[in-house]
């Protein structure tokens, strides 16, 4: 079959199954990793024949994108800030919006003049602080979650960049031992953590993706709220916190990082910085 009717028939097929807003892209995206041809050349000679294995591959995909599994799993992989991360249905895909807190810890490291310990709070995927390990020279690495899962996906992506990250499983900031923070540097901590409530109406692609990695209560603000509780027992070691919510959820969250000991620092769309007023 040709790639331009193979094409026409996955966007229709696409379409019908309710994915009208990225069907072109998507069936495009998934013809160019299995043919290994640019997408520009496909569109320009869509005549160009497709093997039968080709053709095979290919709907076998089109038709996991019309139950809405999300094209990072069946591609097993994502772009988060300008890099190509392994992403498997174990994990959340990173999204756009998180790059941001990348952007906000950057500028923060510059300003403090010494090499941090960043500790990357629910690290998922390891998006985060692979990015940004990649990024800025950083004194300590540490990530954390609670799901062995996702640290082993994490792990796959270290190893990929080839990079010193060090991985603990365990609820938030309680698995770390005191003597990580007794150097005398600057610590900050990345936390994206699950903040939609769990009433909220997600799409059908997200409901494919780990419960636990989306919802975070009522409000969606209860990992966070555990999160400075745990701070508060610890003395709160963490100088700066970078906290990923919801603009609605950014008032609540101001007001319960006040409480115990944070001021904010500053706000980039879905991302607010705090520092410790200890």
């Amino acid at each position: 079959m040709e790639a331009g009717r193979a094409l026409n028939q996955a966007r229709a097929r696409l379409k019908a199954a309710g994915i009208s807003g990225t069907a072109d892209l998507d069936a495009l995206v998934l013809m160019e990793d299995v043919t290994g041809i640019d997408r520009a050349r496909l569109l320009a000679e869509p005549a160009q024949k497709l093997t039968l294995t080709q053709l095979r591959t290919y709907n076998q995909q089109i038709n996991q994108r019309r139950r809405h599994i999300p094209l990072a799993y069946i591609r097993k992989q994502s772009e988060f800030y300008g890099r190509t991360f392994y992403i498997d249905k174990r994990v959340l895909e990173p999204r756009p919006e998180s790059e941001a807190m990348i952007d906000e810890a950057k500028s923060l490291i510059v300003s403090l003049k010494r090499r941090p310990l960043v500790i990357d709070i629910g690290t998922g995927s390891g998006a985060l602080i692979i990015s940004l390990k990649l990024e800025l020279p950083l004194g300590q690495a540490v990530a954390i979650d609670l799901s062995q899962d996702c640290l082993d996906v994490a792990k796959i992506n270290m190893q990929k960049f080839a990079l010193d990250i060090e991985f603990r499983k365990g609820d938030l900031i309680d698995c770390l031992p005191d003597k990580l923070f007794q150097i005398n540097r600057p610590v900050l901590a990345l936390a994206n953590l699950p903040y939609v409530p769990n009433n909220w109406k997600i799409n059908e692609a997200a409901m494919q993706e780990p419960r636990m990695a989306i919802f975070g209560g009522g409000d969606g603000l209860d990992l966070y709220r555990t999160l400075f509780k745990q701070l508060t027992t610890r003395n709160n070691p963490v100088d700066y916190l970078l906290c990923e919510s919801m603009p609605p959820q950014h008032a609540t969250l101001a007001e319960l990082a006040t409480i115990y000991g944070y001021k904010l620092i500053g706000t980039n769309d879905f991302i607010q910085v705090f520092s410790c007023l200890a």
